[in-house]
């Protein structure tokens, strides 16, 4: 089969894509669907199962391994719904409103499967002959799966803690692999052993000899380093990594992971240029691992796909990732939150996404993870906390519970998010003899801790108006910078269009390339960081700081050199980036000034 598409829909959040296969696989796109919320898994599957008058049987939790299970049974109901759809789409004989041309409309105009379509529309006018081609060459988008690998709450039961394997991470694996899809699951947010290890319980993860594997492991990494090292880890145990998705640190949606400073571009190239290595060296550890294992050992090299994400705005950007850096795939997420067909976002958070500007989208402290979080100026949830906070009861009744894991009251873990513990922390900082300035500064950092494992699916149950009374009615959204030169609802044919250059949906004309907004961002978080420090500062924390502006200036002079090389390619907009990457690298100029005045704190 031929892939159909250059682009994949990455997971936004944990409800914005829970569906979206259902709605773009039957066209060869592939989505992503986040497996935190088992809890909203099952309500959808309720849902579906009525919408479709399929029969339905709640798995309650009093049902033993219940999360592994919802997981399942959503999977395999998305997966058969899907290939309905897909079927119907194929069905020549379903004339009168059928999907299938658009199925062609929205490949890129170069797409082998387009060009092969047109021809044999051409020549050919047979009906059995056009039914047999379309089945051999049209491909459904897959439907993969994302696992946040270091949400693996520990889970009890009747008080008593359950064995790892009933972690939720660990749940979720297994749910995934019980499943009837045949697709990927994409881990991020680092690497985590001990789940790494319980992946390889499951077959359905190891190749056969022909290198087929029925569920496919992708990781997503932020440089070649980790990607190496996490590949190797793997292939010891027998298991490949497919795909290594690269994802820009700071120029992305949901969590930001930053690097020290390392910038995407060279990064990329970096994966281009040492690609053969990555596949090589990782394979010859997995054929040594599988042959110890007396498991089947691929006659061929496995294959590798390398792709990226994290800022993409314009089909320039889209194709030059692809020719320059030999992109198999490129994500484009935030805009899609602006396309209902796509993804499941309330009216009133997606009209707030149609009129923000720069400022409103802001890197925050929210998360109850401790990882910087893409944020959405106003929206409802970050409202709602702060009523509470107002009215003097701060902290969530955290109903989910899925990010509890700070045991730093407790024996068992609680959520930085929750009234429980904001409660413990305040009392705490009551303690302290400080100044009314420090503690202003303590209370917020304290109380900006937002119940981000509800807020970021409640969009799904106010879409299709499911009860809300548990959790409330507060939405968070995380849309990454970009989103601000979005400032439309469009339809998925709209966004296809933009995609591969048919057509242009932004109508600002500001907005910097994709390399240049993330260097904006980079350097904008490198100054925070400079700021934060006072006018002493340990030697280990002036080392990072010096080690972070080099690698920004290696980044920038990368960025001199390929813009200047390839001065066809960019066309006029190469003298706005060169002028853009002169002001950046005189900021950076002020910034080393400003750590060369701190002075080293001696400590014994």
């Amino acid at each position: 089969m031929i892939k159909a598409h250059s682009f994949h829909i990455p997971v936004m959040g944990i409800g914005f894509t829970m569906d979206t296969p259902l709605k773009v696989a039957m066209f060869g796109i592939d989505s992503v669907i986040s497996l935190v919320d088992d809890i909203l898994l099952e309500k959808l599957r309720e849902m579906y199962c009525r919408r479709y008058e399929l029969p339905y049987s709640e798995i309650t939790t009093d049902v033993e391994d219940f999360r592994a299970k919802r997981i399942t049974a959503y999977l395999n109901l998305i997966q058969s719904l899907t290939q309905n759809k897909f079927a119907e789409l194929k069905d020549l004989a379903i004339e009168k409103g059928n999907k299938l041309w658009d199925y062609f409309d929205m490949l890129p105009d170069n797409s082998r499967l387009k060009t092969e379509f047109d021809k044999f529309i051409r020549e050919s006018l047979s009906f059995r002959e056009a039914s047999k081609w379309i089945n051999d060459n049209l491909s459904m988008g897959s439907i993969d799966v994302n696992i946040m690998t270091k949400i693996d709450r520990e889970n009890y039961r009747d008080g008593k803690k359950l064995p790892t394997e009933y972690n939720d991470a660990h749940a979720a694996i297994r749910g995934y692999a019980n499943s009837d899809l045949n697709s990927s699951v994409i881990l991020s947010a680092g690497m985590n052993p001990r789940l790494y290890g319980y992946i390889g319980k499951f077959n359905c993860f190891f190749p056969d000899e022909a290198g087929k594997v029925e569920k496919r492991i992708v990781l997503k990494v932020s440089d070649f380093r980790s990607a190496m090292i996490q590949g190797k880890f793997l292939a010891k145990k027998g298991l490949w990594v497919s795909e290594y998705r690269i994802e820009s640190g700071l120029n992305c949606g949901g969590h930001a992971f930053a690097t020290d400073g390392h910038l995407l571009g060279p990064i990329l190239a970096y994966f281009r240029d040492r690609r053969e290595e990555l596949i090589s060296s990782v394979h010859t550890v997995l054929v040594d691992a599988l042959s110890k294992m007396d498991r089947p050992v691929p006659k061929d090299r496995m294959p590798v796909c390398i792709s990226a994400q994290g800022g993409v705005g314009t089909s320039e950007e889209h194709q030059f990732l692809i020719d320059h850096y030999r992109i198999d795939s490129v994500g484009w997420g935030t805009p899609f939150l602006l396309v209902p067909e796509v993804t499941t976002v309330d009216a009133v958070t997606r009209n707030k996404l149609v009129e923000a500007k720069e400022d409103d989208l802001y890197l925050s402290n929210i998360s109850p993870l401790g990882v910087p979080f893409n944020n959405l100026r106003g929206n409802t949830k970050d409202i709602e906390k702060l009523a509470r906070v107002e009215k003097g009861i701060p902290g969530s009744s955290c109903p989910k519970k899925y990010v509890t894991v700070n045991k730093e009251f407790t024996e068992t873990g609680i959520c930085t998010a929750s009234r429980q513990f904001q409660d413990l922390k305040l009392k705490e900082l009551n303690k302290k003899s400080i100044s009314p300035e420090q503690y202003r500064t303590e209370y917020e950092k304290i109380v900006e801790k937002s119940c981000i494992c509800v807020g970021l699916g409640t969009a799904v149950l106010l879409e299709n108006d499911l009860d809300t009374r548990k959790v409330g009615d507060g939405v968070s959204i995380c849309p990454g910078p970009n989103l601000a030169y979005f400032s439309k609802i469009m339809s998925l044919k709209e966004m296809t269009d933009h995609i591969y250059g048919r057509s242009n949906v932004m109508s600002r004309r500001d907005r910097p390339h994709m390399f240049v907004k993330e260097l904006q961002i980079y350097l904008n978080y490198f100054a925070n960081k400079v700021l934060e420090s006072s006018s002493t500062v340990s030697a280990k924390q002036r080392k990072y700081l010096t080690i972070f502006a080099d690698n920004l200036r290696e980044g920038i002079q990368y960025y001199y050199k390929l813009y200047n090389d390839l001065e066809v390619t960019f066309g006029e907009a190469r003298l706005e980036i060169l002028r853009q990457l002169d002001l950046n690298s005189r900021m950076l100029d002020l910034l080393n000034l400003e750590i060369e005045k701190l002075s080293v704190r001696v400590t014994n």
